[in-house]
């Protein structure tokens, strides 16, 4: 295939794409209108009920606008070689590879950050601090930019020149020698995620000695469960809407509850939702996970081997040398059919993992409570209790709220 057959190829997917997201978004607004079913009755008052919806409705329209924006940039960066136009200037710069990506990534990372910014501000400090949600200072929002940002330097910077590296030295065969690179980077990252770069972001204490202390561990004990990092996460300081998960592998093994559920919710709601957490673990859905991710980066890095030297793609994106980050990024938009596929099998399994996790609790502690932490939960964080059934299959990693109380309740 020619150059213009490629650029021909990258601008449908992004037209399709552009427009199966916007239809889908579409049938679930229209279906959050839909009449609440009898099973999840007095989730919402009335009023809060109406509420609900706008505050849907405004999040709607500013992820539409934004949804636009992005597809009239990507057509104006595709159509007028953009891309290739920066990739030519980076190649001019310096003779360094690794000093041309770091400038090619950073200008491109840059202008999506500028793009983003005003979305992600006006959704904190309008639309949630509207609707009594946003807990965030202006300050810890800047904040989290340049700590975000910081921690992104220091990761990339070292695996970027060791990749870089792996290709100079051993041409398309580094793939192999990449996904072994990145597969143990994830292994780390998910054993001392909770250790180590979660603290940079939140405080984390230990859970204070208590009733609801004694009914975990209780229920910890007679499970086999052996919890050592139970930690309490200041969740507050950015939202009112309150979470718990389970990360880490092995002795690493942590559960991070919210303040915001901890303060707001029973000991024995708390318990259930511990325990849907445990089943997670007991069900050995981190290491599948883990394993599955593995598969994929495999096969993601193989086929990347077999692009990343196509000279036709970087043309097609208007640049007049070839270049490996540029064709890293050709090789983004051509595969994201295929990473959209499999992220919807990963969504199929995830919510199976979520029913097995929840039938997990519902053996071992108490099916009643974990409804009513979930109904408290939906109702906390305006949930939809209607989502259109092709939204909750192509974007939803949970089952929709009434499917879990469903099959909780048989």
């Amino acid at each position: 295939m020619d150059s213009s057959g490629w650029l021909i190829l990258i601008v449908s997917i992004l037209i399709f794409e552009f427009c199966f997201e916007s239809v889908i978004e579409y049938l679930n607004a229209r279906s959050r209108k839909q009449p609440v079913p009898f099973e999840l009755e007095g989730i919402y008052s009335t009023e809060k009920y109406i509420q609900m919806q706008s505050y849907h409705s405004q999040i709607d329209a500013v992820g539409r606008l934004q949804s636009v924006l992005m597809f009239l940039i990507s057509g104006f960066v595709l159509w007028f070689g953009v891309l290739g136009k920066i990739s030519d200037w980076v190649y001019s710069i310096s003779p360094n590879v690794w000093i041309q990506s770091l400038l090619f990534f950073g200008i491109i990372g840059f202008v999506m950050f500028l793009v983003g910014l005003p979305f992600s501000y006006y959704n904190t400090f309008v639309i949630e601090e509207k609707f009594g949600f946003n807990k965030t200072t202006k300050i810890t929002f800047v904040l989290d930019i340049v700590k975000g940002f910081l921690v992104s330097v220091i990761i990339i910077l070292p695996l970027s020149w060791l990749l870089l590296n792996l290709y100079d030295q051993f041409g398309l065969n580094f793939w192999w020698m990449a996904f072994i690179v990145l597969f143990s980077f994830s292994i780390v990252m998910s054993m001392f995620y909770t250790s180590f770069l979660l603290p940079i972001f939140n405080k984390l204490s230990p859970l204070p000695e208590g009733e609801l202390k004694n009914e975990i561990e209780k229920y910890c004990l007679q499970n086999g469960f052996k919890l050592k990092n139970l930690f309490v996460m200041d969740g507050s300081k950015r939202s009112t809407k309150a979470n718990a998960f389970f990360s880490g592998l092995g002795p690493q093994k942590s559960i991070v509850l919210f303040d915001t559920l901890v303060n707001n919710y029973s000991v024995h709601e708390i318990v259930a939702v511990l325990a849907h957490e445990v089943g997670h673990y007991k069900r050995k859905h981190t290491l599948q996970g883990l394993l599955m991710g593995a598969v994929l980066m495999f096969i993601t890095f193989f086929v990347l081997s077999l692009f990343l030297e196509n000279t036709q793609i970087t043309e097609a994106l208007g640049a007049k040398h070839h270049s490996v980050y540029l064709a890293l990024i050709g090789f983004g938009m051509i595969y994201s059919p295929v990473s959209f596929i499999t992220g919807m099998f990963g969504n199929i399994l995830s919510r199976k993992n979520e029913y097995e996790a929840d039938n997990f609790a519902k053996q071992t502690y108490d099916a009643q409570y974990l409804i009513s932490a979930l109904r408290k939960l939906s109702s906390d964080s305006f949930s939809n209790l209607t989502p259109h059934k092709l939204y909750v299959f192509f974007n939803y990693s949970h089952p929709a709220l009434l499917q879990r109380i469903n099959n909780l309740s048989k």
